[in-house]
């Protein structure tokens, strides 16, 4: 059972291809070496993609590398990602590896035992406590529009860690919106199929993950994203 993991790659932290090289490990060691790791350099600088050729072809047999020259935002990434990876599970996360290892083998071994066709990773109470005071603002405002505004059981839909198998990949596939906010488009698509069993699967952060600062710049778009998707029939 193949397992491709997709990592979208946008100005990355220092020593993020060291994480990478040592979380490929603990990959194939402990889960699966029936694995390929796709990176999609989105929009990154020539540096960036050399060093990646450098330091991770060499170490990672299975790596696929997807590149554009302009920067169109998570949402894309993941989704040219996804239109390569070949696998029977496909799981996506940051570049970064931000939550626990144990986190990503429950949602793999959920995902492997067949008894889930997507699984959604949820952040637990910890996880706000390291978040900037305006970043956590934002996180529950989108929550409470989310429990508001749509009928379905989590409004935690931006966790950075899911996973899904070839049965929902049309429905990646079918989402639209090109930034953050996809999460949440999926999120709905999947609850909106019956035929798709959902788990949602509480997750952990690691210590010392440093987070971005917020671009106040991406709030109106989204918001326009947001009510997209509210109106938008699955």
């Amino acid at each position: 059972m193949l397992l491709s993991v997709v990592l979208p790659c946008f100005n990355p932290p220092h020593g993020w291809d060291q994480n990478v090289i040592r979380n490929s490990q603990w990959i194939t060691d402990n889960l699966t070496d029936d694995f390929e790791l796709i990176i999609v350099f989105d929009g990154c600088g020539k540096d960036i993609k050399d060093s990646v050729r450098a330091s991770l072809q060499a170490l990672i047999p299975a790596l696929k590398l997807v590149e554009y020259d302009v920067n169109r935002g998570k949402g894309y990434a993941i989704r040219k990602g996804v239109a390569q990876a070949m696998g029977d599970i496909i799981i996506y996360t940051d570049v970064d590896f931000p939550y626990t290892q144990d986190s990503f083998r429950n949602l793999f071994n959920s995902l492997q035992s067949g008894a889930n066709d997507a699984v959604i990773g949820i952040k637990d109470e910890e996880y706000y406590s390291h978040l900037p005071t305006i970043r956590r603002w934002v996180s529950k405002i989108l929550q409470t529009m989310i429990r508001s505004s749509l009928s379905m059981p989590i409004s935690d839909t931006q966790c950075g860690l899911k996973g899904f198998n070839t049965k929902v990949k049309p429905i990646f596939m079918g989402t639209q919106i090109d930034r953050y906010l996809f999460d949440l488009e999926f999120v709905k698509y999947c609850y909106s199929n019956r035929t798709i069993k959902v788990q949602p699967l509480q997750v952990t952060l690691n210590e010392n993950v440093e987070f971005r600062k917020m671009n106040f710049k991406i709030l109106i778009p989204e918001l326009i994203n947001f009510i997209k998707i509210l109106f938008k029939r699955s």
